[in-house]
This record gives C-alpha cells, sequence and structure tokens, in this order.
C-alpha cells in the first residue's frame, strides 16, 4: 500500500443544518472581513474533500499579484452534496432531483454568506449545478468558476415518455454499489477511473471517498439510489435561458484529454456545447495540458494558477 498524500492545509470537517439534511462541510480556514468565501461544489460520485490537491496548490500560490482579492489564506467551504460523502441522504429517497441541488445551495449560502457575493466553483455535475444557480441567484455571486459541467444532450419530447417508463422500473429494483476488500483496492480502482492519478492522490481520496463498515469491507460513501435515471428530461433551451442570465465573470476550465463527442457517442458535441457557452455574458476559457475531466485531480498547481489570476482581478 502506498502511503498517502500528505495535506499541506488542513480542513476542518463540520455539519450545518440544511433544509432538513445534516449536510457536511470540508472547510479550510476561517473568514476574514473583506474576502468573500471560495464555494466549491464537487461532481457526481465525488465528495468535498476531493478538491484538497488544488486547495494546497492555491496555498502555494499565495496570494498572487496583491492587487485583488487574493486566493492564499482565504477561507474555502467544499461541501458534500446530499446522499454523497458525510451528508445525509433524505430518509426514503428513491432518487434525487436536481432542483434539490440548487435549494440545498441556495440555503447553504443563506447560512454561510448571507450578505456578501461568494466566489462559486463546481466541478462537473455541480459545475452546472453552479451555471443554474448563477443565473436564478446571479446578485449571490461575485465570480464563477466551472471545471467541465457541459450540460447534457438535449432530450427531444418524443423520449420523454420512455425515460419515465425507465424511472418507474427502476424504482422497483433495488440499486447496490460494490463494495471492497480493502481501502488499498477503493484506490486501484480510482486509478481505473483516472490513470493520471498517483498512488499517494488515490490513497488520500480512498479514504474520503470510501468507508469500512461492520462487514469490514469499504462502502462508498454514496447513496444508491443515484444510479436511478433522473426522471426529468433535460432541456437545452431551458440551459441557455439560465446561462445568459449570469451576470458574473465565468472561467470556464477544460482538460484538453477531455472528449466530449465520444463521450456521448454523437449525441451531445463540443461545438454544441460552445454554442451554449456563447449565451454567456462574460467567459474566459482555460485549457489545461494533461488532463481529462478530472483536471483537479490531474493538474492542480495550474489549475490553481488559472483560479489565482482570476479571482485575484479587482
Amino acid at each position: 500500500m502506498s502511503p498517502p498524500y500528505q495535506a499541506l492545509r488542513s480542513a476542518q470537517s463540520r455539519h450545518v443544518s440544511v433544509r432538513g439534511l445534516q449536510v457536511h462541510l470540508s472547510q479550510w480556514g476561517e473568514p476574514q472581513p473583506g474576502q468573500p468565501l471560495l464555494v466549491m461544489t464537487h461532481g457526481f460520485m465525488d465528495v468535498g474533500a476531493s478538491f484538497q490537491f488544488v486547495v494546497d496548490a492555491l496555498a502555494r500560490a499565495g496570494d498572487g499579484d496583491g492587487d485583488g482579492v487574493g486566493v492564499g489564506p482565504r477561507c474555502i467551504v467544499a461541501p458534500d452534496w446530499r446522499g454523497f460523502g458525510l451528508t445525509t441522504a433524505p430518509a426514503g429517497t428513491d432518487a434525487y432531483w436536481f432542483a434539490d441541488y440548487l435549494g440545498d445551495l441556495d440555503a447553504l449560502l443563506d447560512l454561510l454568506s448571507p450578505s456578501t457575493p461568494v466566489d462559486l466553483l463546481g466541478h462537473s455535475m455541480g459545475g452546472n449545478v453552479v451555471m443554474t444557480y448563477a443565473g436564478v441567484r446571479p446578485q449571490r455571486i461575485r465570480r464563477l468558476i466551472n471545471l467541465e459541467g457541459f450540460g447534457l444532450p438535449d432530450l427531444p419530447a418524443g423520449e420523454a415518455p420512455k425515460r419515465l417508463a425507465t424511472w418507474l422500473d427502476e424504482l422497483k429494483t433495488p440499486q447496490i454499489l460494490k463494495p471492497y476488500a480493502s481501502q488499498d483496492e477503493v484506490a486501484q480502482r480510482l486509478q481505473r477511473n483516472n490513470p493520471r492519478l498517483s498512488a499517494d492522490k488515490a490513497q488520500w481520496l480512498a479514504g474520503h471517498w470510501s468507508a469500512q463498515a461492520a462487514d469490514g469491507r469499504w462502502h462508498l460513501l454514496a447513496d444508491a439510489a443515484h444510479k436511478r435515471i433522473n426522471p426529468v428530461p433535460y432541456r437545452a433551451a431551458d440551459a441557455i435561458a439560465t446561462w445568459s442570465a449570469i451576470t458574473a465573470p465565468l472561467l470556464w476550465v477544460q482538460g484538453a484529454e477531455t472528449r466530449l463527442d465520444k463521450h456521448w457517442g454523437g449525441r451531445y458535441s463540443h461545438a454544441e456545447f460552445q454554442t451554449r457557452l456563447a449565451h454567456v455574458p462574460q467567459v474566459r476559457q482555460v485549457l489545461l495540458a494533461d488532463a481529462g475531466h478530472m483536471l483537479h485531480h490531474d493538474q492542480p498547481e495550474a489549475l490553481a494558477a488559472a483560479l489565482a489570476a482570476f479571482l485575484g482581478e479587482p
């Protein structure tokens, strides 16, 4: 077993009550007067602690050029979405609804930063959530960062009945996430998912991505109900209308090795995504070399440099 990664900036683990749930937060540092909170939201089948590597890289990057807000010692908070990590799953949950992520985020910001706009970052699913939120609550966001939150293929109306039927069928089927014999096996799975992930980081992540249960096996910290299909169709027109209402400057960051066209088998192309992104009023795009979808794991230093430049601007 490889020794785990050693964090440079340790996170405080805390829970807050949000919409009837105990939401777990990884928090680095304490709020500072005159400095906006930086909130990082994770993707599907991930946890807030997943941002540790980029938090450490930001700490090494320091305060940028000193002319802006800076990112070095600032307070950073990364929640676990409902049903992921150490955040509780709603009792009796048989499916997860996108609107609930927005409700959770809105209530969380009311609690953490009720009167001051925040800098809001999201990866993958979290990127999709923060884009929608920034269009609905534009006054709450100072700077917006989307890490590979592409959205989804537009679902034709004719496919809606089939999707709902699939969901009804899946409700009758118990959902199970595979357990693992050891934390080392979890780390090996993470590396299979992402060959760029180093062994030390995989070991560190495995300890936050899973936990040992009474049966002696390591279980992923995620509700298996997440595996069920979302019955609500994704409409590109809705996304475009919401993205058009974003007022905060947006930093879009993508891994150079990400292949959106291949991932969706032709149902959703990178060109189509760029057409949607063009509706956001202020966008800066950054492409990270030698990085795939988990770019905050692949290239935390390069990502930190991009964030420091963007967030540190006056």
